[in-house]
């Protein structure tokens, strides 16, 4: 309650300066007539509001993308969260997306043309606004529930996962297919991924192996499970309750779930090998295990993990398993402050420009030949994988949280 109130004091200091820089606002957009319309518009259209009896909506809107996230879709949620934590008239906040994906995750397709274009600042800002509403969905104050139906990828977990309430359906994929791109698993997914049992979450990093709902439910990613055709009566008991405890709200959500265990084909069943590989020190003590296991077994698994790496960016690889040791001993702050300097110094391009190959030849050209430079895990070296992990200095400030106010998951 405290951190409540201490909260609510900042931000209404915060708005006594709303007149002054509204109308300094206003003056500097002045020669562009009806800006402020059309840009406040586009914001609404791709984060819509369901308004219920004691609780919000938010409501993904960019179907036609897999509601892939865009800077206004993460500064609309980012403003709408904190108004709502701050409302008394609204005990908890509910989130879900339009379509057949909950959110496909970051639109890197549009980050691609814009670093093609030289608009790096776009993507620092990007990335900034995305991570500190992150940082507010995995602190809030106030219940929250994430409904994941649909395809649920990199970004797109990260703005839901680290809420309290996870539902997830026969609908719902999840998967980080980050280090195929030549990018690294970022939006928090070094915090969450690297608490999940043994070293699951260093495999779906590194191989960006899916998931299905209910392997989300037994490994500990989601809270409850419904089907798809029972969201509706889950949705519409929600909205009428007119309560902000937890145990109410979860006990809803039970009402429209379902007990469920993975099948016998289930990736869970083999944590015992994944363990014994990605346990390892490095990619290639895990690979050198996965192709012992292949030999040995000549099993689709460790024959598909081993495919998943060697189509990997190495350098992705490299980087994304130390930021996953580093992860499971950081709190979220951490987490994210060290995925936001990998972040802009991927963007850079100083060292690799594995990013944009990656989106360019899966995504944009579609030729799923990219050219990765480095080429082999070889050519990486410990001075490359360093440099993401090394201060902004001139790339940029730091992603500054508000720690003090916000106390991180730990």
């Amino acid at each position: 309650m405290q951190r409540l109130k201490n909260l609510l004091v900042v931000s209404r200091s915060l708005h006594k300066n709303g007149p002054f820089i509204s109308d300094l606002y206003s003056r500097t957009i002045s020669a562009q007539p009806n800006y402020y319309a059309q840009h406040h518009n586009y914001q609404e259209d791709q984060v819509l509001v369901e308004g219920r009896a004691y609780s919000r909506a938010a409501v993904l809107n960019r179907p036609s993308s897999l509601n892939a996230l865009t800077t206004s879709m993460a500064t609309r949620l980012e403003r709408l969260y904190e108004s709502w934590e701050e409302n008394p008239d609204i005990g908890f906040v509910l989130m879900k997306g339009s379509g057949k994906a909950f959110c496909s995750g970051s639109d890197v397709v549009a980050l691609h043309q814009s670093l093609n274009e030289g608009k790096v600042e776009d993507c620092r800002t990007f990335f900034r606004t995305l991570y500190k509403f992150i940082y507010l969905l995995g602190t809030y104050l106030k219940p929250h529930v994430a409904i994941l139906d649909g395809i649920t990828m990199g970004g797109g977990a990260g703005i839901s996962l680290l809420g309290m309430f996870r539902v997830v359906t026969d609908k719902t994929v999840f998967s980080t297919p980050e280090a195929q791109l030549g990018f690294h698993p970022d939006a928090g997914a070094s915090f969450y991924l690297s608490r999940l049992p043994g070293y699951l979450g260093e495999y779906l990093a590194l191989t960006g192996e899916k998931l299905n709902g209910v392997e989300m439910v037994a490994c500990g990613l989601a809270t409850h499970y419904s089907l798809n055709a029972r969201l509706a009566w889950m949705e519409d008991r929600l909205g009428k309750l007119m309560t902000d405890d937890t145990s109410v709200i979860e006990n809803s959500l039970a009402q429209y779930g379902d007990l469920v265990y993975p099948d016998k084909r289930s990736i869970l069943h083999k944590i015992k090998r994944i363990d014994k590989c990605f346990s390892l020190d490095t990619v290639e003590e895990i690979m050198d295990a996965l192709e012992n296991e292949a030999a040995e077994t000549r099993d689709e698994w460790s024959i598909t993990a081993l495919k998943k790496l060697k189509e990997a960016s190495p350098l992705s690889l490299k980087v994304t398993l130390r930021s996953f040791r580093e992860g499971r001993y950081q709190p979220l702050d951490q987490c994210l402050a060290r995925e936001y300097r990998m972040s802009l110094n991927w963007i850079s391009k100083q060292i690799s420009n594995d990013f944009c190959e990656g989106v360019r030849a899966r995504l944009v050209d579609k030729d799923f030949a990219p050219k990765w430079g480095p080429s082999s895990l070889g050519e990486v070296t410990d001075d490359m994988v360093d440099a993401y992990f090394a201060q902004l200095d001139e790339f940029g400030p730091e992603l500054n949280l508000p720690t003090a106010l916000r106390e991180p998951s730990t």
